[in-house]
């Protein structure tokens, strides 16, 4: 049975959109059933979200995601430092694993669906390995040919998030239940770069799995889109910029240790490259939207 969370409660933690008591957006949250759930971190579905801004920088944060737009409106990307339009998405689209920011519309009066796959865990649904799709937005129907449009159309057909949810699941499920298999290494190696990202060393995550380092590598950035060691890298980032949003007062010394960087040095620079910014121009820019930053 799909698990559901409306608007007020708490979201997938990997797509919060702030709540505007002014104007109140649509926002609803799905798992679902078995053997989706292994795989599957949440369905979404939001509407009349109505930001001040216009674009976002969003950061790496290690997922996948596949978008279905329920407007006919396209979707821009913009160049990270001009903002001008780079790249045009429209109807559905997939966005792979990101080891840079990329700039996006801000979410200003979309209707969208999103399949968010949990970290690691969205191999099983693409047609090619996941790191040919790293750092790069790619349309469905170019993976899929017309199984997302066709989701698309089923979903614009459906009056509530309830039966858009319910339908989703029915269609990923008949599509591909035969590929949904676990990659236990692999899976393993992710949960304990999630969970402890200061306290794991890529010697001994390999020790652990059993393979050579060589094999080791190949497998996990065919199955996740990167190398453990940028996916760890990202998994550092990301407990940096939970703690920013955690704390009343920064020590950036002590942030950085915290995190499992060797200094703060090397701190500042992982920071700048998955988010354009310093660490103290980021704490001037941030809205309280973890890993979504205005820039325009």
């Amino acid at each position: 049975m799909l698990q559901f969370t409306s608007a007020g409660r708490t979201p997938c933690l990997m797509f919060q959109r702030p709540f505007s008591t002014k104007n109140p957006m649509i926002f609803h949250t799905a798992t679902p059933k078995a053997p989706l759930n292994s795989f599957v971190e949440c369905f979404i579905f939001y509407s009349d979200y109505q930001p001040v801004h216009s674009i976002d920088r969003f950061l790496p944060d290690g997922n996948v995601e596949i978008i279905i737009d329920l407007t006919d409106a396209p979707k821009s990307i913009y160049d990270n430092l001009t903002l001008k339009e780079i790249q045009v998405c429209k109807g559905c689209w997939a966005s792979g694993v990101r080891t840079e920011p990329i700039s996006i519309p801000s979410g200003a009066e979309s209707t969208m669906f999103i399949i968010a796959f949990k970290r690691g865990m969205a191999y099983p649904f693409f047609p090619l390995p996941m790191n040919e799709i790293a750092d790069h937005v790619v349309q469905a129907d170019v993976l899929w040919q017309e199984f997302f449009s066709d989701l698309r159309n089923a979903l614009l057909e459906q009056l509530t998030p309830t039966r858009r949810f319910a339908v989703a699941e029915s269609f990923l499920e008949r599509r591909f239940v035969r590929t949904l298999h676990v990659n236990e290494c692999v899976a393993h190696a992710v949960n304990r770069l999630v969970a402890h990202p200061s306290h794991t060393s890529m010697a001994s995550l390999s020790q652990e799995i059993g393979y050579s380092q060589k094999h080791f590598i190949q497998m996990f950035k065919q199955a996740v889109g990167v190398t453990p060691k940028a996916f760890h890298s990202i998994m550092r980032f990301q407990r940096s910029i939970q703690e920013i949003e955690r704390s009343r007062s920064l020590d950036w010394s002590h942030l950085a240790l915290d995190a499992g960087y060797y200094d703060q040095a090397h701190f500042i620079h992982d920071f700048k490259r998955f988010s354009g910014f310093t660490p103290d121009e980021y704490l001037s820019k941030k809205n309280g939207q973890l890993n979504y930053v205005p820039v325009r």
